[in-house]
């Protein structure tokens, strides 16, 4: 039977079924809830870039494999920098832009990028990829955040970028926040319930929502608190209210807000979502408090995995802060194919070096962890 690629430029086109069937539900970026989600509701605004093409393979007429893809026309909300590199194409008078993107927007989150049964067909939906950036003579193709596991599927021409996230692993003798606290030396022990105390002296509690259970108003606040975020630091937000209601009704028990309340009110939140064993971090806002954001963004995350039995917990990108509040170095990839050979040599020189530095700022993190030595009591 034969197999071919199809290019959708809008999920609507395919049933849920058909493709969440390609993964196992444990990420809930990839699914077709979410994904879908964003187009319906005004997220991908073209100014920013985002342009649907997920590229799915047909075996007749079953969805075998797919990518969810997106042509790029810059480089906004991709969170792999790539600004030097669009730079130098244009000093060489050559275009970079469009490239063709494999990923989540705004959403520097590992998970499955490369959506099939097994490898074979993962393989050949790679090769359909390339086949499709050829056939429209675009610069590149992307695929970022990657699982490990995906690394093998990937032959020596694509080029691999590594950076690092700092990212929280719950250990077996972790029942409690308490126990999480002993595993840390003095000073960061310390200043950790410091942190809290300020918050609880502030007369602050927090409730949880999951998405079935947080009200009109309350997902109206967390929007609200969102917004005030990025009009604090002069960005354009991307999610719109419609959006957060859409994932409360789609995906009710994956979202989860956690609202710091005082006087009842709701002063601050954040924003996560639930995959099957790790708790994603995803936006905050609210107001200005000492140990505030430390409490709802990290704490109070920590304690959801601590009770509800996850093993995992992303909080984000970035922020070397996070290292002293039991959130550890960890690499994450991302995989890219220039289709200029003189550029795919030039870059895979710069990617050597770029793993090389990762390499050394990640061992350097590692030696600052603020967890006692094993066997220390």
């Amino acid at each position: 039977m034969t197999t071919g690629l199809r290019v959708v430029s809008s999920l609507a086109d395919l049933t849920a079924s058909a493709w969440n069937a390609l993964h196992d539900g444990s990420n809930p970026f990839v699914s077709h809830a979410f994904l879908s989600g964003l187009e319906q509701h005004g997220c991908l605004r073209e100014e920013w870039g985002w342009q649907p093409q997920h590229l799915t393979l047909w075996r007749g007429d079953e969805l075998i494999a797919a990518a969810p893809g997106y042509l790029k026309h810059n480089s906004h909300g991709e969170f792999v920098f790539d600004h030097a590199w669009a730079n130098a194409y244009a000093r060489h008078g050559v275009e970079y832009f469009p490239k063709w993107l494999g990923g989540v927007p705004y959403s520097p989150v590992t998970g499955p990028r490369l959506l099939a049964r097994d490898d074979a067909d993962r393989r050949a939906l790679l090769a359909a990829i390339l086949a499709y950036v050829e056939r429209e003579s675009l610069s590149s193709a992307h695929i970022n955040f990657h699982m490990s596991e995906e690394t093998v599927l990937f032959d020596a021409d694509w080029l691999q970028r590594k950076d690092v996230q700092f990212q929280w692993q719950r250990q077996p003798q972790w029942q409690n926040f308490d126990d999480f606290l002993a595993s840390m030396d003095h000073k960061h022990r310390k200043n950790i319930r410091q942190e809290r105390a300020k918050v609880s002296r502030a007369g602050i509690h927090f409730v949880v929502r999951h998405g079935d259970e947080a009200s009109a108003d309350e997902l109206r606040a967390m929007h609200g608190f969102y917004l005030q975020t990025f009009a604090e630091y002069g960005n354009s937000p991307a999610l719109t209210l419609p959006f957060l209601r859409h994932l409360a009704a789609q995906l009710p028990r994956q979202l989860v807000l956690f609202l710091a309340m005082q006087d009842d009110e709701p002063i601050a939140g954040a924003l996560c979502l639930r995959g099957a064993d790790t708790l994603y971090g995803r936006y905050w806002g609210g107001a200005t408090l000492p140990g505030l954001h430390f409490e709802t963004c990290y704490y109070q995350g920590i304690e959801y995995c601590l009770r509800e039995g996850l093993q995992r917990f992303e909080p984000g990108a970035q922020g070397e802060h996070k290292l002293a509040r039991g959130f550890l170095p960890t690499e994450v990839r991302s995989q890219h194919w220039i289709a200029h050979p003189e550029f795919r040599q030039a870059l895979r020189d710069w990617c050597a070096r770029e793993r090389s530095e990762v390499g050394r700022y990640h061992a350097t993190l590692q030696r600052h962890s603020p967890f006692k030595p094993q066997g220390t009591p």
